[in-house]
């Protein structure tokens, strides 16, 4: 990607908040919903979750069991049939985490929990707890006393720190 297409994405999303960068891979009765914080600009030029260089969230996938081969970023709109979903805290991209106030994530975290409430997965992966900490305060990874309508909720790291 050019320093002036990003650019150009960064500020488009800047201007446009409310615009859905990535769209949300959800249905009822999934496996598991992974919860992303936002997209990256990677992700956003070319329009699939975990595009960046070097995130490891599609090895994870196929590493951990979740998926029968190695999937690529374009083919984000194939995890709904591995029983998998993909949201954000937050739609919009920014260049990092420190560009979003913990607002946003609070505001995030209602809309993401109400989404859970509705498509009822079997548990609700966060990838990063930085999201899921400033919207409903210190946590740690792993697994979580805390449920949503007894749906569990677990914090990993983040797929792209994984990879640095």
């Amino acid at each position: 990607m050019t320093t002036s297409s990003r650019q150009l994405i960064y500020r488009r999303c800047q201007l446009q908040p409310s615009v859905a960068v990535l769209p949300d891979y959800l249905k009822p009765g999934l496996d598991v919903v992974f919860v992303g914080l936002n997209p990256s600009l990677k992700s956003a030029e070319v329009g699939h979750y975990y595009a960046g260089p070097g995130n490891q969230f599609w090895p994870f996938l196929y590493e951990a069991g979740f998926t029968d081969r190695r999937l690529r970023p374009d083919e984000d709109g194939l995890l709904l049939s591995y029983g998998i979903g993909l949201t954000d805290f937050v739609k919009r991209t920014t260049r990092g985490i420190g560009d979003l106030p913990d607002t946003e994530f609070g505001d995030g975290l209602g809309g993401v929990q109400s989404k859970i409430e509705q498509f009822t997965p079997r548990i609700v992966c966060f990838n990063g707890k930085s999201g899921y900490q400033a919207a409903a305060g210190n946590c740690d990874y792993g697994l979580h006393d805390k449920d949503w309508d007894s749906i569990p909720l677990h914090v990993a790291p983040r797929p792209a720190a994984l990879s640095q």
